[in-house]
């Protein structure tokens, strides 16, 4: 992708972060914009911050990649007037708030947006800039904690499990940048800039695992449970199984897979019932059907069984470690990773980004730069001239044609429906979306409520004769496509990119897919369990016992789904800001793999430089998890410096372990943490959790209570910043809570709650307002099977057509 063609080019960023934030404008960077990181004459203390290999900090390298480094004292007043002069011609401002470097300059984010009315300033911090909580301080771990993904992880019988470090804040990083460019974009439109106070806990709510959203296939044909006290019960819907050398999950869902896994055991009398073509059934039996798979899989290698399953139509991934992703055949096919210096000319491995845009990868162009390196000035771009149109949201006016299903995709149209989009979401009764799958007596899931409001519901069938041409019409109205089918499946249909801007030179194509849509995984059947299997995230979300019955914790995430969505999010923005000069569409592929992969680069590449040979240094913090008094009730405590150890000791009432030489020093904690952890543990069950946690924060100490969906709510820090409206559906006798927006905006409104459609229900105004069809050709594609309405419609379509 050249630096020209790149979507975001002439964008013109200022980055005042410390910390997680810098991988919020690492995002608009990889996509061209230019992004100008603000040092102080020392050099940020990004620079320290380990894993550390040959002494260089891998996380500025990486979550500073395709910057420029500026060095500016905020103690001399001509560097004072510069960092003004680059705000002020600057497009959007990050900051991280507290700990930002904006209040070296003697401002703030909220004044800089006073200040220059065309700037989006954006101050990103752990709970936000006011509530309860704004004062808390965040880890992965207290991120991980307060948003209920903690409370499904983990064995049933077993202690709660932290995912891997740094899942939670490049999910934040992630949101963060959809928030900060939808802004932009209504500047464009508008010529009015905005001010965002961003809360990564917020983020993380809304775009890891959220308790109010999109749930995988599996869980939304169960439903909800009750909030159970214990560790959730239902592991086995997508079951690891050990093998010969190693493990494997398989994702039983459709009916065929089943029939294929049945005929695979020998067709075991048992379970030849019908029912067994449902989820539930399956579950409600299914310790007896992991015994028979367990038994067949025992005797045999992983690549076998993966070999095996695919032959049969059942869908098998290995549980592969860092290691093996690294040389895996098909990510190197790829050019999934890529070699880059860091600091004095150390080569590191690095994963190349997820983002592939007309066939370019948005990756890595170089890795974190020396400091200062560049001058205080911006390069020369073509007048960008931003409108004075009157829309109240975003993207109004845009309209996008929602082929996309399940998670990822059912949830990038919704994230463009939430800002002002008209979306049609697009299904067949013979082809519906798998969130559809609701529980015996429910006419809809909760997971299709959350995922599709603010859409228009358009039964078509793409396959019919017919369908083909009516889909063609709508794309010469439309600005986007989006799909996450197995790639080819759109050019079957007849709809390649190319065939796509033949009808309309402008168009958008936004497709995500599990492995790609090249290489020689690209046709694997791609379920977010098996990607997790097959990156590695499995093998790092695991107990300390490996030899236990569940070993790994990741079986009720839709890791990286919700993530997905976003970058595709983040790419399809991008490319409609670059449409504004170019008038070029776009053709956008992610990958789920590369994506979770990506989301942890700090961590993979950690451990491909000890792979390596290198010399690496491991981040000392010890992150915890501790039993606390009541019924599976737990908190988590984030130890790093010696002050930080102090507290804890004082906090918990057990100042006589200090003078343990094993705890003394951050290197001898990280060392021992398993006894540190035990040791604790013997003190914290004595507490509550909520309120160990405050006093802990009240020390300065990252800690936090585990919260489980049903706490969300109610917790102050929610309340106080209104995070979640209830939405109302008719289908549902009681409201559901649902976030309005990626972010707290000052000039754009929250979104609208319209109900998600039932299956067609839309399809006669589509087709009237859009296609301007007539009632004879309506009721000709109705009859021919073209166009599908409810199949109980009230009103009749005759009625409707009248």
């Amino acid at each position: 992708m050249t630096a020209l063609g790149a979507p975001l080019a002439g964008l013109r960023v200022v980055d005042t972060t410390v910390g997680e934030a810098g991988q919020v404008t690492r995002l608009l960077a990889d996509l061209g914009a230019d992004v100008a990181k603000i040092e102080p004459p020392a050099g940020c203390p990004g620079r320290l911050r380990p894993p550390l290999v040959n002494s260089h900090s891998l996380t500025f390298a990486l979550h500073h990649a395709n910057k420029r480094s500026v060095v500016l004292d905020p103690a001399d007043d001509e560097d004072r007037r510069r960092f003004l002069d680059l705000v002020g011609a600057a497009d959007i401002v990050v900051d991280s708030g507290i700990t930002g470097q904006v209040g070296a300059f003697g401002t703030t984010c909220e004044a800089l947006a006073d200040r220059f009315l065309h700037l989006v300033a954006m101050s990103v911090t752990d709970f936000g800039l006011h509530g309860p909580r704004s004062g808390w301080r965040a880890t992965d771990a207290v991120l991980v904690a307060m948003t209920s993904v903690l409370s499904r992880s983990g064995a049933p019988d077993g202690p709660p499990v932290l995912p891997p470090n740094g899942i939670a804040s490049s999910t934040a990083a992630t949101q963060a940048a959809w928030a900060v460019l939808v802004a932009y974009h209504h500047r464009l439109r508008t010529g009015r800039g905005d001010y965002i106070d961003f809360s990564r806990f917020e983020a993380v709510l809304q775009a890891l695992d959220p308790p109010f959203g999109a749930q995988g296939q599996a869980a939304a044909a169960r439903g909800r449970s009750a909030a159970p006290r214990g560790r959730p019960k239902n592991q086995d819907a997508y079951p690891i199984v050990a093998c010969r050398d190693g493990w494997v999950r398989i994702c039983i869902l459709a009916p065929r897979q089943w029939r294929a896994m049945w005929s695979w055991l020998g067709e075991p009398a048992e379970f030849q019932d019908p029912k067994y073509d449902t989820i539930s059934a399956r579950a409600a039996d299914f310790p007896q059907i992991r015994a028979l798979i367990g038994e067949l899989f025992a005797g045999q290698t992983a690549a076998d069984l993966v070999a095996q399953g695919a032959a049969r139509g059942v869908p098998v991934a290995g549980i592969l470690t860092p290691a093996e992703v690294l040389s895996g055949e098909h990510f190197n096919a790829v050019s999934a990773w890529t070699e880059a210096d860091i600091a004095d000319g150390t080569r590191v491995t690095v994963p190349d980004g997820c983002v592939v845009i007309d066939g370019g990868r948005a990756g890595v162009r170089w890795l974190g730069p020396r400091a200062g390196e560049s001058a205080a000035v911006w390069a020369d771009r073509p007048a960008v001239a931003d409108g004075v149109e009157s829309v109240r949201r975003p993207l109004e006016g845009i309209r996008i044609l929602d082929l996309g299903v399940i998670v990822a995709g059912g949830e990038l149209g919704r994230l463009f429906a939430d800002m002002g989009a008209e979306v049609i979401k697009i299904e067949s009764p013979s082809y519906p979306d798998g969130l559809r799958q609701a529980r015996p007596g429910q006419a809809m899931s909760e997971s299709f409520a959350w995922t599709h409001r603010n859409q228009w519901g358009l039964g078509l069938d793409l396959r019919a004769r017919g369908g083909s041409e009516v889909f063609g019409r709508l794309v010469q109205r439309a600005d986007a496509v989006f799909a996450n089918f197995k790639p080819g499946t759109l050019t079957s249909l007849g709809f390649s990119f190319d065939s796509l801007q033949q009808l309309n030179p402008g168009i958008i194509l936004t497709e995500s897919s599990a492995f790609g849509d090249g290489g020689p995984w690209s046709s694997r059947l791609g379920y977010g369990p098996l990607v997790r299997a097959s990156t590695g995230i499995t093998q790092l979300w695991a107990n300390d016992d490996p030899e236990g019955r569940y070993p790994f914790s990741d079986a009720v995430t839709v890791y990286p789904d919700h993530v997905v969505a976003r970058l595709a999010a983040i790419a399809t923005l991008a490319a409609l800001i670059r449409r504004r000069r170019t008038d070029r569409g776009a053709h956008i592929h992610i990958s789920q793999a590369e994506t979770a992969v990506s989301q942890l680069d700090v961590l993979y590449a950690a451990h491909w430089a000890r792979e390596a040979g290198s010399s690496v240094t491991d981040d000392p913090a010890v992150h915890g998890v501790y039993p606390c008094a009541g019924d599976d009730e737990w908190c988590v405590i984030t130890i790093g410096s010696d002050d930080e150890w102090h507290s804890v000791l004082q906090v918990l009432g057990a100042t006589a372990v200090e003078a343990d030489p094993r705890f003394a020093g951050a290197e001898n904690r990280a060392r021992h943490r398993a006894e540190l952890t035990a040791m604790l543990a013997e003190f914290t069950r004595r507490l509550d959790p909520q309120s160990a946690a405050a006093a802990l924060q009240d020390r300065g100490v990252a800690a936090a209570p585990m919260l489980r969906g049903a706490d969300i709510l109610d917790e102050p820090q929610v309340r106080a910043r209104g995070l979640y409206s209830v939405m109302e559906h008719p289908l549902f006798d009681t409201g559901l809570p649902a976030e309005t927006g990626p972010a707290p905006y000052r000039r754009i409104p929250p979104a609208d709650l319209r109900p998600a459609p039932v299956l067609g229900e839309h399809t006669i105004e589509v087709c009237q307002t859009v296609l301007s069809m007539d009632r004879a050709e309506i009721e000709h594609h109705l009859a021919d099977g073209v166009l599908f309405v409810p199949s109980t419609p009230k009103p009749t379509a005759q009625e409707q057509l009248a």
